[in-house]
């Protein structure tokens, strides 16, 4: 009876020597996008963003994270594409240089899966948003893997003649991968 005790307290002590990740690895992280323009899939991404979190596997909800995209910064397929979407009817660079995500809460799904919840702001319009994600230690660093749906034209992104969702879809899937390590030691039991 005391191993088979043994046996179930296990992963709770090791869940409790877990140390938050919190220390985000920008190199190996990845934000990008899938739009669709005239029903055909074009893959982009933003190649500068910064990233703060701090997520404790043994604790979700206590996690917290935030991220700021420079906007100017999106490789959209082409320079053409890149041009355009930075000029005033998308992104507006000038007047709205970056965007943020804001994390109001976590909670898990099971398993590996969670959902975060937050803020996201883009040309100053600012919208509830929920992403699930899964999350796997992966050798000393923690991979957040997830992504989610956006309507392009809730933020004022594409106005003009690009408001024309036969042309440029109105959803646009937000993929995300975070790489993160932590900056404090395991906690004991």
């Amino acid at each position: 009876m005391k191993r088979f005790a043994l046996i179930l307290l296990m992963p709770l002590s090791l869940a409790v020597q877990a140390a938050p990740f919190d220390q985000v690895r920008l190199d190996q992280s990845r934000l990008g996008f899938v739009s669709k323009q005239m029903a055909v899939p074009v893959e982009g991404q933003f190649r500068r963003f910064n990233a703060q979190l701090s997520f404790d596997p043994a604790r979700p909800q206590a996690a917290q994270a935030g991220i700021e995209i420079d906007l100017a910064s999106i490789d959209a397929g082409s320079r053409e594409a890149n041009e355009e979407v930075v000029g005033r009817n998308w992104f507006n660079v000038r007047q709205y240089p970056t965007a943020r995500f804001v994390s109001s809460g976590v909670r898990p799904l099971g398993g590996d899966r969670y959902e975060v919840r937050g803020t996201l702001t883009i040309k100053g319009k600012s919208r509830e948003v929920t992403a699930p994600f899964s999350f796997r230690p992966a050798g000393g660093q923690g991979v957040f893997e997830g992504g989610f749906a956006l309507k392009r034209l809730d933020f004022g992104i594409g106005e003009g003649p690009w408001g024309d969702t036969g042309i440029v879809a109105d959803e646009v899937q937000i993929k995300f991968r975070i790489v993160a390590a932590s900056t404090r030691p395991a906690r004991k039991p």
